[in-house]
């Protein structure tokens, strides 16, 4: 198993890409802490976790407030023990165009995508320094390479997504830790379907096809590194 006995925390693991992330680590003997807005949601991502022989723990966090960040990651630490992996996936969508969002679009958008990725990494980073090692893994989007319409919001926390992972990866190279983006196209969730109920999706990807990537970089070699992974439908062109 790859990840034995690692210790991974997924946000936004109560459904989607979450879970699948959780579900592979998993499967790979890695124990999971389950942190979402959702208590129910994570409960159930947590019983499948176990029914692969893993420890797993499910803690109710919005990962935009940072009081609930810190206690949320203290709790999975006192649970589980020192974590190797943080997988920064919680993630709201607003689409329309720029004129008719709103402050609070924009603030709630920034708060969970951006905001909450750098309060769950600043949480976890004092025992991966203090180790030496770690994986810090940002879900990110096709959104954060290239300019889509009607979707300025999120574009704009996407493209700060991936500028602080860059950022990270080079600050914290000297401490052993990894840093890394994947910016899928169209994938598959409940997120996807809320935001954009009438595109056709048939031809989309699955959250397990992000977890797949996911996986590889949790596991890849400390001889190297990736920065951002693009995953695309494989119907779509090319960036």
């Amino acid at each position: 198993m790859m990840l034995k006995n690692k210790v991974a925390i997924v946000t936004g693991a109560g459904r989607g890409i979450g879970r699948a992330i959780a579900e592979q680590f998993a499967d790979q003997g890695c124990h999971i802490a389950a942190l979402a807005r959702s208590p129910e949601e994570i409960e159930e991502t947590i019983a499948l976790v176990e029914a692969r022989g893993c420890r797993g723990v499910a803690i109710p966090c919005d990962v935009a407030d940072a009081e609930s960040v810190r206690k949320a990651v203290a709790l999975a630490i006192e649970t589980l023990g020192p974590i190797d992996i943080l997988v920064n996936n919680a993630g709201v969508a607003c689409f329309k165009p720029f004129m008719e969002l709103s402050l609070a679009d924009w603030e709630s958008t920034m708060a969970v995508n951006l905001t909450g990725t750098f309060l769950c990494t600043q949480a976890v980073l004092p025992g991966m320094i203090a180790r030496g090692a770690g994986k810090i893994i940002n879900i990110s989007s096709v959104s954060g390479l290239k300019p889509i319409a009607e979707q300025s919001a999120y574009c704009a926390a996407k493209h700060g997504v991936n500028g602080l992972t860059k950022t990270l990866a080079l600050e914290l190279q000297a401490h052993g830790i990894g840093v890394h983006a994947i910016c899928p196209g169209g994938v598959v969730t409940r997120l996807a379907n809320e935001a954009m109920p009438d595109r056709d999706k048939t031809d989309w990807m699955l959250p397990e096809d992000v977890a797949h990537t996911a996986l590889f970089l949790a596991t890849q070699s400390e001889r190297a590194t990736t920065d951002i992974i693009h995953i695309r439908r494989f119907e779509s062109s090319p960036l």
